[in-house]
């Protein structure tokens, strides 16, 4: 099942010979962070093992939010919608970003109250979020039929493209001297006197001083094979887009049974907001204890399941030499199947909630692999036994909105400047140092 079309990407074909930093990975996060780093003045390296913003990057929602963040994600998140105000103008090129609003529907007066006090989390903020009434919604969203409490609305949040994000941003950080790979792998690190002195790639080697592994869901593993433990695992949502469709609504929903948004060519894309599918494997029980806490929170909104994607990952190495074939070279794209039950069942909730729906045509379904830890908040941080060697990644599903934030929050942990925000919640080193690891409700 192919993923969504993403705009055309080509890679360089000379390898640098030495840069400063090498980003290891090319979605929306690996990219950012090499603009950032580039418009500093740094010489870099972006290496993807296959096309640009292929993964995760463009199979997200598209949503641009800061509501229902992780509190400790607000500042980082505040800091994104800042940048994504002068994004295109800073790229030059469209990214289809919008400011429309975002609602999150409650269904009784617990989940309101939860709501109202998730609100207390922008204090501080020149941030309008306030409560609607099921009037006010049904006034903002018309020819709906959802019967609510009423719904948390943040208007300055918004949506982008996904399809489009991930590749602006790496050809505007080409444009400014990055060089950017495409299906280049890189195999692993290279030390010196215990310290970052280059990377190995399937294409050759780049001497550097520094690097970012943004590797999304492939992390752990080439983590793993550089020796470090980095608790995560894939939780994958399926996703449909349908062709354009008149009179349904501007602002992006979420609500028990369904999740939208409108997109840029008058569609609509369309998930579940609260079922996802985790295949059981390997990697599930490495990071068994690691996940238990969340697993008492979030269970419900899990669909575990077994088959043979345990075989499959199974069979990949966790360890392999810098001279032969890395899995990331076998494996150029991860492109899970999705659940057309779950699509199904939450175009059917949509369409009962809102009729115009009963209009609407598939024009294509995908799924995509959400790298998640175990307190839902992504590292941002670099490695304190590894100098020289830097981790973003994790970033459970909020990647897509806070990635411009979160490039520019990396780039001044490894050049040294004064963060943007506190980097202290994403550190790598609480999965080490005894921190206690919770999931904080969004709420």
């Amino acid at each position: 099942m192919p993923g969504p079309f993403v705009v055309p990407f080509h890679g360089d074909t000379e390898l640098p010979a030495k840069v400063d930093v090498v980003v290891i990975g090319g979605g929306a996060i690996g990219a950012s962070t090499a603009l950032e780093l580039v418009e500093r003045g740094l010489k870099v390296a972006l290496c993807e093992k296959g096309g640009i913003g292929h993964e995760q990057s463009s199979r997200n929602w598209g949503w641009v939010r800061i509501s229902r963040r992780d509190p400790r994600e607000v500042p980082l998140m505040a800091e994104a919608l800042r940048i994504w105000d002068g994004q295109a103008e800073r790229l030059g090129r469209d990214v289809g970003y919008t400011r429309a609003g975002i609602m999150f529907t409650c269904a009784n007066d617990t989940e309101f109250a939860q709501h109202e006090r998730w609100m207390k989390n922008l204090e501080g903020y020149q941030i309008e979020s306030r409560m609607l009434t099921q009037r006010e919604f049904d006034a903002i969203c018309p020819g709906g039929k959802l019967p609510i409490k009423g719904a948390l609305y943040t208007p300055l949040d918004g949506r982008a493209e996904p399809q489009k994000v991930a590749p602006a941003v790496a050809e505007a950080a080409r444009e400014r001297g990055a060089h950017v790979m495409t299906e280049c792998a890189v195999r692993g690190i290279d030390t010196k006197a215990g310290k970052v002195c280059g990377v190995f790639t399937e294409r050759g080697y780049i001497a550097c001083d520094a690097a970012v592994l943004a590797g999304g869901a492939w992390s752990s593993l080439f983590a793993r094979n550089t020796g470090l433990r980095l608790p995560q695992l894939k939780v994958i949502n399926s996703v449909l887009r349908t062709k354009p469709l008149e009179g349904g609504p501007e602002a992006a929903i979420w609500s028990n049974g369904f999740a939208i948004r409108k997109r840029q060519d008058g569609g609509y894309t369309i998930a579940n907001g609260f079922e996802n599918i985790a295949d059981i494997v390997p990697d599930s029980f490495r990071f068994f204890k690691d996940f238990m806490p969340a697993l008492k929170h979030e269970w419900r909104s899990l669909v575990m399941r077994g088959g043979l994607r345990f075989l499959d990952e199974a069979r990949i190495p966790n360890h392999w030499k810098m001279d032969e074939a890395s899995p990331f070279e076998y494996c150029r794209v991860l492109d899970p199947k999705p659940s057309f039950s779950l699509q199904d069942r939450a175009l059917n909730n949509l369409r009962k909630a809102f009729p115009v729906f009963a209009k609407a045509e598939v024009a294509q379904r995908w799924a995509g692999a959400i790298d998640v830890t175990p307190d839902a908040v992504p590292v941002i941080s670099g490695v304190d036994t590894l100098p020289g060697f830097y981790i973003a990644t994790g970033f459970s599903g909020h990647g897509f909105g806070i990635s411009p934030a979160a490039g520019r929050l990396m780039a001044d942990i490894v050049t040294g400047h004064m963060p943007c925000v506190d980097p202290a919640p994403f550190r790598f080193s609480r999965f080490s140092d005894g921190s206690k690891i919770e999931l904080i409700s969004g709420f």
